[in-house]
């Protein structure tokens, strides 16, 4: 496979695990925040869940700082740059937070997902096309 394939493929991954960062988060939101309304939503499968919606965000800002590196003009890429550093802070300080704000954990991650999908959105929307 030739660089230009490789990284034409790692570009589509880019593009294809952002859906799996923004909707994957928002489900994981979602679903705090139904936990944190209605009791019989709590299961130890929703912090699985959050926790893997979480590391997709790691993946994708991994991926995307591997495809910048082929750019010499790196200034067309600066807000979803910015956008992608933005999820992967927001993913720390929403788990640094979770022992203080222990008694609101549901409404901490329903938020903290729910941002995360819409930083998602927002990166595709001002990435390069």
């Amino acid at each position: 496979m030739s660089l230009l394939a490789a990284s034409s493929a790692l570009r589509t991954f880019h593009l294809d695990w952002a859906w799996v960062v923004i909707v994957g988060n928002g489900l994981a939101g979602l679903w705090a925040l139904a936990a944190h309304r209605y009791p019989q939503a709590r299961h130890r499968a929703l912090w699985w869940f959050t926790g893997a919606a979480e590391v997709a965000v790691f993946v994708q800002v991994i991926v995307g700082v591997i495809l910048i590196q082929d750019h010499p003009d790196k200034e067309p890429f600066q807000f979803h740059m910015l956008y992608g550093f933005s999820a992967a802070f927001a993913v720390a300080i929403v788990y640094s937070y979770r022992n203080q704000l222990k008694p609101h954990l549901y409404l901490l991650y329903g938020g903290g997902g729910l941002f995360l999908m819409g930083l998602g959105l927002r990166a595709l929307e001002v990435g390069p096309h």
